[in-house]
């Protein structure tokens, strides 16, 4: 019997649920462990010697204990799905799947995940300008959008599980998807995959 991958995470954290969408994409067996950060369990000795920056999502694969987000992706794809669309071989394709999990780490990251922190965690983070950054990015995104299906390939990468959550969920930063109707056909494609699994919703504030 094989022994399930234990992840540690945050329900409401958009690191924590590209990696749980992943595993479930994958069907994989896997434990949900959370992670009470409202009460510092992760800044924690014990839980700081398996993440040392103090962030989710980690996971313990058989006793290999790994966090940060997209390196959780590459591995998870790596040791069971290899040769699958997920990471594509062709270096160009390849390539274009690390541009965007550059995108999901910086701009998403500065974008709609920032707005987020503000309204849903109260993180001190300047939120206007946190909002600039999405619309910014969402106006190039949805143009790159106009006509395909996924981000980086012909078909679902690593890139799109990577970048899904917090751009499904940045209404709830006030940031308005209304204007960018491919990004909203984008994310429908991710949530009809078979083992989609959603993330823990917050309200949604008054949009800018």
């Amino acid at each position: 019997m094989t022994t399930p991958i234990k992840l540690h995470r945050a329900a409401k954290s958009g690191h924590s649920h590209r990696v749980q969408l992943m595993l479930s994409l994958l069907d994989l067996s896997y434990e949900v462990i959370e992670v009470d950060m409202a009460n510092g369990a992760h800044k924690a000795p014990e839980f700081l010697k398996d993440s040392p920056f103090g962030t989710v999502p980690v996971i313990d694969d058989g006793g290999y204990l790994l966090s940060d987000s997209n390196a959780i992706l590459t591995y998870l794809v790596q040791t069971y799905a290899k040769g699958s669309h997920w990471i594509p071989e062709d270096p160009k394709e390849a390539a274009e799947v690390q541009r965007w999990l550059t995108i999901a780490a910086h701009q998403i990251f500065h974008g709609p995940c920032s707005a987020r922190l503000v309204t849903v965690f109260g993180v001190p983070l300047d939120h206007q300008g946190a909002i600039k950054t999405a619309h910014d990015l969402f106006k190039l995104m949805d143009a790159h959008l106009d006509g395909r299906e996924w981000l980086a390939t012909d078909t679902i990468t690593i890139a799109d599980i990577a970048s899904y959550s917090y751009v499904a969920h940045a209404p709830e930063g006030g940031v308005d998807l209304t204007p960018y109707p491919h990004i909203r056909a984008w994310l429908a494609r991710v949530e009809a995959q078979p083992g989609f699994v959603g993330m823990a919703t917050s309200p949604i504030p008054e949009l800018a």
